[in-house]
C-alpha cells in the first residue's frame, strides 16, 4: 500500500495521550474540516466521534499525518470499537482518511455533543 494522509482529531493528536500510536508518521500540517461535521465524547471520553451531517455542521481542528502502509494498519488496529476508516474533507477541499463513527449509534447511546468547543484537544482541555 502506498502512503496515506489521514486527519486526526482526537487522542493521537500532539500532546494527546495516543500520539505515539502514529508511530514515526510524518505530520504534514494543521488542518481544518469543512463546516460539515459534528463531534461527540464517546464512552466517558474515550475518544471522539465525528460523523459528517447535512446541516448544522462544524469545521473540526486536527493534524494531517502521511503514513506509510504499515503505520496506518497499526493506527487501525489500536482504535476503539466502532469507529471505521472513512473520507473527510478538508477547508482547501482535500479529501483525506479519517476515523468515523456512526451517527446512528450517537444517537442511540445519546454521546454528549461536543461541537461547539471545535475540536477533541479543546473539549479535553475545557475538563482539566
Amino acid at each position: 500500500m502506498e502512503s496515506k494522509r489521514f486527519f486526526i482529531c482526537g487522542s493521537a493528536l500532539r500532546g494527546q495521550p495516543d500520539h505515539q500510536n502514529l508511530q514515526s508518521a510524518k505530520f504534514i500540517k494543521e488542518a481544518v474540516t469543512r463546516p460539515k461535521y459534528r463531534i461527540h465524547a464517546v464512552e466517558n471520553d474515550w475518544h471522539p466521534a465525528v460523523y459528517e451531517v447535512e446541516e448544522g455542521g462544524i469545521a473540526i481542528l486536527g493534524e494531517v499525518y502521511e503514513l506509510t502502509g504499515e503505520q496506518y494498519d497499526y493506527l487501525l488496529s489500536t482504535e476503539p470499537p466502532n469507529l471505521y476508516a472513512g473520507k473527510i474533507v478538508l477547508e482547501d477541499g482535500e479529501e483525506v482518511t479519517a476515523m468515523l463513527y456512526p451517527q446512528e449509534l450517537v444517537e442511540q447511546y445519546q454521546w454528549p455533543d461536543i461541537s461547539h468547543f471545535g475540536g477533541w484537544a479543546a473539549y479535553k482541555k475545557s475538563k482539566q
